[in-house]
């Protein structure tokens, strides 16, 4: 199974004699652009050396002070520095999450003959800019596939803070945990989905239960049938690998407020017996994004302590072409009675994602929040950086795009339309599982209503574009699976927490 393992970052007040690769920023300002976190001995030293300011210098080489533009240049004394463009001088912990990801990515593909050493300098005080810096330059070592001798990748990094607070390492020990739990998240999706299947990925889920001391439970097969979970057995019976459903309990003493999350966890989806082209199955290892995204989250919610009772859950199934396939036309009955017509063995998301959301309201949560790589059609709207949100109000609404601008995620409101439903309506069942061509996300948004009470506060978060990227890296975000939507899930945590 795919793993990488993120380095140690640490605070200090100033930078050491020996930094090794040092960092700094190039920010706009009304009176041009500034240097940020260079020392006024090395300024000085590097412009009588190189007879040129090291900022002039650094735009002599293509850099600029646009937000993630990084240049590598070589000071006297065999010295290195990066200089990376944090927009405007009046910073947000986005502007630095991302200078700090794309300076780290630059040095990570440096060659080497050890791990570097990086020290970072980007006169961060603030709690939030200190948490900013601090993921980015994490999330920016993240590196798909072996590591190569010529390229050792980072060793160590050293953040540059003035804030000698307590404050500051709480906000740096978030950084590193919410990191570490993207990562995860980003190693679950890379892995290739025949290392990575239901059976082995909720094994998985049972060794991160076990390092965060959360509870486990798993349905195997036998349980699912037995129990009447008709959605995932139908969508898993096409593979030799049969489904599994995976619940992640984090229960502290005195929480106020429970939060459940809802994953799911398709670990290929060739689309069945409506079987996706060739060229749109190749990245499908990744449709179990959801459920990577939900165990990853509750896993740093619980080490970080916060007090709040959250539940994960994770559907988990391969969706593939077989004599036992599902059908379209298949009236299946879902866990908790409602019968569903299959309009379309390829909107598989939504059939298992509808039995785990009535088991999971049966906990009768205050906040239902599920995470799905579910449609195409997101992606049209919403371009493949932009995740889509759904909610059954507004408040609630509102709590998923507060804590994704905290986290520095993009998410953009999409209606649920009076519409939907009846484009949904089915002659022989209770629902049909899609309507027609038209608003693709948002039926299958109402199509998931239907599962959740009424009266039970529910978000539907589709990131069927951010959560895999397909070009090059960029930022913090490298190619492949990036962690869609766990820094997000952990800030609403933050913010729901008594």
């Amino acid at each position: 199974m795919f793993s990488f393992t993120l380095p140690v970052i640490t605070l200090a007040t100033a930078a050491s004699k020996d930094p090794g690769i040092l960092v700094i920023g190039l920010a706009e300002t009304s009176d041009g652009d500034i240097l940020v976190g260079l020392s006024e001995d090395l300024a000085k030293s590097a412009t009588k050396a190189l007879g040129a300011d090291v900022a002039s210098l650094a735009r002599e080489l293509g850099g600029s002070a646009k937000n993630g533009k990084a240049v590598l240049l070589a000071l006297p004394a065999g010295r290195k520095v990066v200089v990376v463009g944090i927009g405007p001088i009046d910073v947000t912990a986005e502007q630095l999450r991302r200078a700090a990801g794309a300076a780290v990515r630059l040095i990570e593909g440096l060659p080497a003959s050890q791990p570097h050493r990086i020290t970072l300098s980007l006169d961060t005080a603030e709690p939030s800019l200190i948490e900013g810096a601090g993921e980015g330059a994490l999330l920016g070592c993240y590196r798909y596939g072996p590591a190569k001798s010529e390229n050792p990748g980072i060793g160590s990094i050293t953040l540059i803070s003035s804030n000698k607070k307590p404050e500051a390492k709480q906000a740096l020990d978030l950084a590193a945990v919410t990191a570490a739990a993207v990562v995860q998240a980003r190693n679950w999706v890379n892995t290739p989905a025949n290392l990575l299947y239901p059976e082995s990925f909720a094994e998985s889920a049972r060794a991160l239960a076990k390092a965060s001391k959360l509870s486990v439970e798993v349905w195997d097969d036998k349980a699912l049938e037995r129990e009447g979970f008709g959605g995932i057995m139908a969508v898993g019976g096409g593979s030799d690998r049969k489904p599994r459903l995976v619940k992640l309990s984090y229960s502290p003493r005195g929480a106020k407020f429970h939060l459940s999350l809802v994953g799911k966890g398709i670990t290929f989806d060739t689309g069945g017996l409506n079987l996706k082209p060739a060229d749109s199955m190749y990245t499908m290892k990744s449709d179990m994004g959801g459920a990577a995204a939900v165990l990853a989250a509750i896993s740093a919610i619980a080490k970080l302590g916060l007090r709040i009772q959250v539940t994960a859950w994770a559907a988990l199934a391969e969706n593939m072409p077989s004599g036992s396939s599902y059908r379209p036309s298949d009236v299946l009955t879902m866990y908790g009675g409602l019968t569903v017509e299959n309009s379309n063995s390829d909107a598989e998301g939504r059939i298992v994602m509808a039995d785990t959301l009535v088991k999971a309201s049966q906990d009768s949560p205050d906040l239902v929040v599920d995470v799905a790589t579910l449609t195409g059609a997101c992606m049209v709207a919403l371009g493949e950086r932009v995740a889509g949100l759904m909610a059954r109000d507004d408040e609630t609404a509102d709590l998923i795009l507060d804590a994704a601008e905290v986290a520095g995620e993009l998410f953009w409101q999409l209606p649920i339309p009076e519409d939907a439903g009846p484009k949904l309506e089915s002659k022989v069942a209770d629902t049909k599982s899609t309507g027609d061509r038209y608003g693709g996300a948002l039926s299958a948004a109402a199509f998931l209503s239907k599962f959740v009470p009424e009266q039970t506060s529910w978000a539907h978060l589709d990131i069927a574009g951010p959560s895999f990227n397909s070009g090059s890296a960029h930022d913090y975000t490298p190619t492949g699976g990036t962690g869609a939507s766990v820094r997000t899930l952990i800030a609403l945590a933050q913010a729901r927490a008594n």
